[in-house]
């Protein structure tokens, strides 16, 4: 399908997936020169008038570098807005990214007509990440202009649905802007999603590993010496269940083999608990599945570079 105008320039068909604590300016800057669409949680920006802040930030050095590369200009970038009803700041930051104009929006955690209309209301686009076929209906029933299908072994709150069969029953009923998310983390899986439907890939752990991620040393190394074997799957921490590096579960004094269940209903994503011993996200690590595939610490410009490279060998291979 021909892609709306925010997605049509890309370098790579690919969108960095907003990581809390992690997605910040730095590296949704970097992203955005290197081609590829650049997102963070609204969350991310603390207090909350620092979100006005961050937009301006990014705005000016996109505009410094298309000034500058004419002939490569920068992608666009996304916030990203929970929309669950815990999110006491939604209200706050979805007025201030339309009274900013911000070119696209992903939704999570719920799916809200009026969010979608304040959008479309300026221009902009939304995706709304799913993780069944009954999300995506609901979403598109309420304004949604594309999904992003959260599958098996993705970082953070991931589905357990295989791309193979979700990609295929949305595609029987939508047919516009999907971005596949999943343990992507090289040009081949990057290929392989469009192979399977999708139009981008939704890629987020392997830019944890990269000199702009906002992430500690720790937690840049682990990635890089992880497989998906150290990868747990569990609702403890947040309520939904959720991809997470053993290592940190270990780290925080936790047996990941004999995780206890958590109670859906103690999500809480607008505010902060300090009493809590462990935070998730800023304790313990999100990531997904594909890490395997991530071999050192790179710059956001080179872990883009070799994803293009691998993408069109893989392309160049099926001729």
């Amino acid at each position: 399908m021909t892609l709306p105008a925010q997605l049509g320039r890309l370098r790579l068909p690919v969108i960095g997936a907003p990581m809390f604590i992690v997605s910040h300016p730095a590296l949704v800057i970097a992203q955005c020169k290197a081609g590829v669409v650049g997102s963070f949680p609204a969350l991310n920006a603390r207090p909350a008038p620092a979100l006005r802040t961050w937009i301006a930030e990014i705005r000016a050095e996109l505009a410094t570098w298309d000034a500058a590369h004419p002939e490569a200009p920068a992608a666009p970038f996304a916030v990203n807005q929970i929309v669950h009803k815990s999110n006491n700041r939604l209200e706050h930051d979805l007025a201030v990214c339309v009274e900013e104009r911000v070119p696209i929006i992903i939704t999570s955690l719920g799916a809200r007509d009026d969010v979608n209309r304040a959008v479309h209301g300026y221009g902009g686009l939304v995706l709304h990440d799913i993780t069944n076929v009954a999300h995506a209906e609901k979403a598109l029933e309420r304004g949604a202009d594309g999904l992003i299908p959260v599958c098996a072994g993705a970082g953070g709150h991931a589905g357990t649905m295989s791309p193979f069969a979700l990609v295929q029953e949305i595609r029987r009923f939508f047919h516009g802007p999907l971005a596949l998310s999943g343990a992507i983390a090289n040009g081949r899986s990057v290929l392989a999603a469009r192979a399977l439907g999708a139009d981008l890939a939704y890629i987020g752990s392997a830019f944890i590993a990269t000199h702009e991620a906002n992430a500690p040393a720790g937690y840049k190394d682990a990635i890089v010496a992880g497989t998906a074997r150290d990868i747990v799957y569990t609702n403890l921490f947040s309520g939904v269940h959720a991809n997470y590096l053993r290592a940190s579960i270990e780290a925080a004094g936790l047996d990941p083999d004999h995780l206890p269940t958590s109670d859906p209903s103690a999500m809480n994503f607008g505010s902060k608990n300090d009493a809590a011993p462990v935070k998730r996200w800023r304790d313990i690590w999100g990531s997904g599945q594909g890490i395997g595939a991530v071999q050192e610490i790179v710059t956001t410009a080179a872990l883009v570079a070799r994803l293009e490279r691998e993408y069109r060998e893989a392309l160049e291979a099926l001729r």
